[in-house]
């Protein structure tokens, strides 16, 4: 299995690659890929040295799965590319994600949609995923119509400017800034570039990825995505409301029960989950999970995850994974 990772050398690909050893991923042949500025660097990958090379280099070599973390401008121009050389293109970026022949996929939801015709997958936005791991038994369950979400979302979404940022700042140090604002102290209500109608793309990503996700437009979604000066994780704060009335300890069972979730919710000894925790692993966390009393068959809970790994590298990895298991690579 020749396996190319594209934007090898930036964090969501240096990500990738520890997740790629870690499962063992039966990769032959890695092929580190980056853009021109890093090509010839080495990189050590379980033990071996690999020299970076260019994406011209890397298609001509044919790999037979390439992962994509190398932003949307690369993605459009070069997944055709590597698709027309048979390469299956894996893609983190926003580039594909809502193109009507392109299927969105969080494997635990909808792997099973994948053919070996599909040769660009686009990896689905970090904070849908871990709302839709979570939402998805519930809309089977007790039909979803409407979805309130507030975002808590780590500076690792930005990438290492930002960190660079948060560290200067914590230090006292004037630097380059990611933020057009101070991150340290602060809560930034804006993640992404604003849309004509007031929200961002990060808030619009949520309400379209989530509909074509969980395959229903009838699905009400508003979000409000909000930047903080956490390293670890995603936060979400989740209101829905289901057509079908719940009981909250039957909610707690389905999720207890759904792979890839875990149920952190116990009062008595302070459990719930917090990005702290959640950093480094690959699971999706919920707790606090609570009727909502002001209105009927309404459901708040808190959905927590590490934006790089669930959000971004695990789950394009896990995409990988089926394909090679069912025989579509």
């Amino acid at each position: 299995m020749k396996v190319a990772v594209v934007g090898a050398t930036g964090m969501v690909g240096e990500v990738m690659l520890q997740v790629l050893a870690e499962r063992n991923f039966p990769v032959t042949e890695l092929i580190p890929v980056a853009s021109e500025k890093s090509v010839g660097k080495q990189i050590d990958w379980k033990g071996t040295n690999y020299t970076v090379v260019g994406l011209q280099t890397a298609v001509e070599m044919r790999p037979d799965i390439a992962l994509f973390s190398a932003g949307g401008e690369t993605s459009l121009a070069w997944a055709p590319k590597f698709a027309e050389v048979g390469t299956t293109v894996i893609d983190n970026s926003s580039a594909w994600r809502m193109d009507p022949t392109k299927k969105l996929i969080v494997p635990e939801i909808n792997a099973n949609l994948l053919t070996k015709d599909d040769k660009i997958i686009p990896n689905a936005n970090c904070s849908t995923i871990q709302m839709v791991m979570v939402l998805a038994p519930l809309h089977k369950k007790y039909k979803i119509k409407r979805v309130i979400v507030s975002t808590y979302q780590s500076i690792t979404g930005t990438g290492v400017k930002a960190v660079q940022q948060l560290e200067n700042e914590y230090a006292g140090v004037q630097g380059e800034m990611a933020y057009k604002y101070q991150i340290h102290r602060n809560a930034i209500p804006h993640c992404d570039s604003f849309e004509e109608n007031g929200y961002t793309k990060e808030e619009m990503k949520l309400v379209r990825e989530t509909q074509k996700i969980l395959d229903d437009k009838t699905i009400a979604v508003t979000a409000t995505a909000v930047r903080v000066p956490v390293v670890g994780g995603h936060s979400e704060a989740v209101n829905v409301e289901f057509e079908r009335d719940f009981n909250v300890s039957e909610v707690r069972d389905i999720l207890h029960h759904t792979p890839g979730v875990v149920v952190q919710d116990n009062l008595d000894t302070f459990t719930y989950p917090m990005a702290l925790f959640a950093q480094g692993k690959d699971d999706v966390f919920v707790g606090r999970i609570r009727r909502d009393e002001s209105q009927p068959n309404s459901l708040n809970m808190w959905i927590v995850s590490d934006n790089l790994r669930k959000g971004a590298a695990t789950n394009t990895i896990q995409i990988a994974e089926y394909l090679v298991a069912n025989g579509l690579v």
